[in-house]
């Protein structure tokens, strides 16, 4: 088997049996890319099935020398024990060179979060005297009131938001299907853009039942989604660091601080575990000082 034939499996692999998005399978692939280009310079009889512990060791290596970040170095390995399992269950090798690759500490930082003060600092600076300013702000209000990510938000289809329920459903990682709560006023701000811009913009059959369109009638595209919450966020002098996924960080730690449970979050969010919801769980230590003032009997004033 050679590295072709190889990575070509794990794409149908990655595809049929672990049903991914095809930007999460584009990524595998890539990393699986980096490897073979890597292996092929460095050891070129080595194929896939002759790889060793000490030749990834070196690609590891290799990869701190350069001064990739510790984050992606995860990532790589990550795609590479995916990649090995999925040789190993197809019987083309019998031992697992990744199995004593050892992951790259990594320092758990905190996501930014928007308060509420600053998400309205950032609709107002929205002009709603424009063709799309009603459609930026229903862009705003949903990933807030949902904690969607970009690509829910920008296949998010019109027969999919149950206005009379406050339900919309979105199709997250695997195109796996949940049903989110929306509020209100996000619902209004949809129902505004549909009616009153939606409307006149160009008809193109194959998006007719997408939400969010450019001027054009086109479905947006992530990175433009991405320029307008830049843009936004410029104009509202934030200094943060901001990205569609920002309002993501701040749907989920506005719910979790505010004493929601945290498996619904974790169904809210579309999360496949528990543990990644628990990033939001941080509280900071006056918080946790109150708390143990007011409840601790040996901490409470006499």
């Amino acid at each position: 088997m050679d590295w072709h034939s190889a990575i070509k499996g794990f794409k149908l692999y990655l595809q049929l049996e672990k049903s991914l998005s095809v930007n999460s399978i584009d990524a595998y692939l890539h990393d699986i890319h980096s490897i073979e280009k890597y292996l092929k310079l460095e050891f070129p009889s080595i194929g896939p099935k002759e790889v060793e512990y000490t030749h990834l060791k070196a690609f590891i290596n290799a990869l701190s020398q350069i001064g990739i970040a510790a984050t992606s170095q995860a990532r790589m390995i990550s795609g590479l024990r995916a990649f090995y399992h999925y040789l190993l269950m197809e019987d083309e090798i019998d031992q697992d060179p990744t199995q004593f690759i050892e992951l790259p500490k990594l320092k758990r930082s905190l996501p930014d979060v928007l308060e509420l003060s600053e998400i309205n600092a950032m609709l107002n600076q929205i002009d709603l005297s424009k063709p799309m300013g009603h459609r930026d702000k229903a862009i705003i209000e949903t990933l807030f009131a949902c904690g969607l990510r970009v690509s829910e938000l920008v296949g998010l289809k019109i027969s999919e938001i149950y206005y009379k329920d406050t339900f919309i459903k979105v199709s997250g990682k695997g195109n796996k299907e949940r049903l989110v709560p929306i509020s209100k006023v996000a619902l209004k701000a949809l129902k505004i853009y549909i009616e009153e811009t939606r409307v006149h913009l160009p008809a193109i059959k194959s998006n007719s039942d997408m939400v969010f369109l450019n001027q054009r009638g086109g479905v947006l595209s992530r990175i433009f989604v991405f320029k307008i919450i830049k843009q936004l966020a410029e104009k509202a002098q934030i200094k943060k660091s901001i990205s569609p996924h920002t309002f993501r960080h701040s749907f989920a730690s506005s719910l979790v601080n505010g004493g929601a449970d945290l498996r619904a979050v974790q169904q809210m969010l579309g999360h496949e575990s528990i543990t990644t919801t628990e990033i939001y769980t941080h509280l900071d230590k006056k918080y946790l000082k109150e708390t143990i003032a007011l409840y601790h009997p040996r901490a409470k004033k006499r």
